[in-house]
């Protein structure tokens, strides 16, 4: 899928003097690998999980197999997997609390922006606030919680938004998600459905975070708007989770403070013609990324570490046929979600039925490995 292009197009501009790790699958089986510098390692033989990587990090391990360039690289022949592979992949979900207000307001004002500044200025008031800087759990969002059931516009969306707890659930099971230039797949039976543009926390068994890639949180936005019972198959499908190119590692160049700043951009384009841009602005997340993953780990243990989706402010409204419906995908559709720092995760849209079936699972993973002699002890 990625054609004639250098996979260094898809990286960030300052790739050269980051840390990345990833995984390919090789024609042996998986590999891990480490790209410093601008090489490219194989360093599986010293690490054959990137959760046995991640699990005592201090650094880039020591040598491994020099693969050359990274931009030199044949990718053709060993594709990039979703860098992850035997960390739980957990979401939080509206966690642009802002947002989800808003689209509250406006359904109330049905398009009227005179009547939407005046249910907002009046719940303003009454919060002793302004809306946009309510912190999700304080007496402020206690205060708006009661205004706006005083007013027949609470939802359970606005309970996790404004709420004390978090939305925080399993978005895929663990090696099912792909990677960059894979198919990524919808339910065949939806008609309403779109993708989630997310910055990805990579956290190790005792919660550090030791990097951040991106992630596309495929939504069927009609299964979740039936009921949210229905969340499980609105998000957890064949290949409708994809997480790349690669994690870039903290380090003294990135770090967290760039999450909590990145701007995440999105573009979608149609095999017939159709063009739709947006962008998520990390600035506004209501909860903090550490408090997120704080409550991930609150009543869970994950020996293997996780992935954490951090939520999207994302969510498409521009007309795609019919006049009214909204946006929802077709297969064809090429999607792109980049971010300075952490490069370009591309994708092509299909249905889950026709995306290439998940068979390689834990076992399988297992029996490549022992296979190859890689789950011997280590010092």
């Amino acid at each position: 899928m990625l054609g004639s292009v250098s996979l260094g197009d898809h990286l960030p501009r300052d790739w050269r003097t980051g840390t990345f790790v990833g995984r390919l699958a090789a024609p042996e089986g998986p590999i891990v690998v480490v790209c410093q510098d601008g090489r490219l390692r194989d360093v599986t033989a010293l690490a054959p999980t990137v959760a046995e990587l991640f699990q005592d990090w201090r650094g880039p391990p020591a040598g491994g197999r020099d693969l050359g360039d990274l931009e030199d690289f044949d990718f053709a022949a060993a594709p990039l997997l979703a860098p992850v592979d035997l960390q739980v992949i957990k979401a939080a979900g509206v966690t642009f609390a802002v947002s989800a207000v808003e689209r509250v307001i406006e359904e109330r004002a049905r398009g009227d922006a005179a009547k939407a500044e005046s249910i907002r200025a009046d719940l303003s008031a009454r919060v002793g606030a302004d809306l946009r800087a309510v912190q999700p759990g304080s007496e402020a969002a206690a205060r708006l919680k009661a205004a706006l059931i005083a007013d027949g516009l609470w939802s359970q969306y606005l309970e996790v938004a404004i709420g004390p707890d978090a939305e925080i659930f399993t978005k895929a099971p663990v090696l099912a998600a792909v990677g960059h230039g894979a198919q990524i797949g919808v339910r065949s039976d939806s008609g309403w459905n779109n993708p989630e543009p997310e910055v990805v926390l990579v956290c190790d068994s005792v919660g550090r975070v030791l990097g951040a890639t991106l992630g596309n949180d495929v939504n069927l936005r009609d299964f979740e708007g039936r009921s949210a019972l229905l969340l499980s198959k609105a998000k957890d499908n064949n290949a409708s989770c994809a997480i790349g190119p690669f994690i870039r590692i903290f380090d003294d160049g990135f770090g967290l403070d760039d999450v909590r700043q990145a701007q995440v951009d999105l573009l979608i384009e149609g095999a017939d013609n159709y063009r739709l841009e947006g962008r998520s602005s990390m600035d506004q997340i209501s909860r903090d990324p550490l408090e997120l993953v704080r409550q991930t780990l609150s009543e869970h243990q994950y020996p293997d570490g996780f992935a954490l989706f951090l939520g999207t402010l994302f969510a498409p409204t521009q007309d795609r046929d019919e006049p009214g419906r909204g946006f929802t995908h077709k297969p064809g559709d090429v999607v792109r979600i980049t971010s300075p720092r952490l490069g370009m995760l591309q994708n092509e849209v299909t249905t889950s039925k026709a995306a290439a079936p998940w068979t390689f699972g834990v076992a399988a993973l297992m029996r490549n490995l022992a296979g190859r002699g890689l789950l011997g002890e280590r010092g």
